[in-house]
């Protein structure tokens, strides 16, 4: 009698604490998972930065010191008997900052200036065509005349009053 009473107040015990719980401790034993419940969601917008605001001006110069850079790194590539692809490389950059000094003149102004790309641009088409270097003394000393031509006529300090 005494093991039955034993056995039905355990059994009450554990039926009281079925039906009441214990959240805490299946909380304390279950698994959890280790990622975030939530996926985070990328949002890739594009955003341009637009730097200071530059004059006209400054502009200009700027543009000018970077198709000297590349206009005397050709020079150099020539003097070095650099690669095919390097002399095209260089010659395509100084080509494109030269239209963008053009895009910055007024008509008159950019008639000049379309003699010296012109120039710039069939002499690029013809270092693309020599793989060999056989023209390499005929192309640098056109290089170098197309320099000195536009230095003569679009130094800023002479061109000033052009702008755009």
């Amino acid at each position: 009698m005494r093991i039955k009473r034993i056995l039905s107040v355990l059994l009450f015990c554990f039926l009281l604490l079925d039906l009441l719980g214990c959240e805490a401790f299946t909380r304390k034993f279950t698994r959890k998972s280790k990622k975030s419940d939530a996926a985070v969601e990328m949002v890739l917008v594009p955003e341009e930065y637009k730097g200071p605001q530059m004059t006209k001006e400054e502009l200009y110069r700027q543009y000018y010191l970077y198709w000297s850079s590349w206009q005397d790194e050709l020079i150099n590539a020539f003097i070095q008997k650099s690669s095919l692809k390097k002399k095209a490389d260089c010659a395509q950059e100084a080509l494109k900052n030269l239209v963008n000094l053009k895009m910055m003149l007024v008509a008159d102004a950019q008639k000049n200036l379309d003699l010296e790309i012109t120039k710039l641009s069939d002499l690029l088409d013809d270092i693309k065509s020599d793989a060999y270097g056989v023209n390499d003394s005929r192309n640098l000393q056109m290089l170098e005349r197309i320099k000195a031509s536009i230095h003569r006529g679009f130094i800023y300090p002479k061109i000033r009053n052009y702008l755009k």
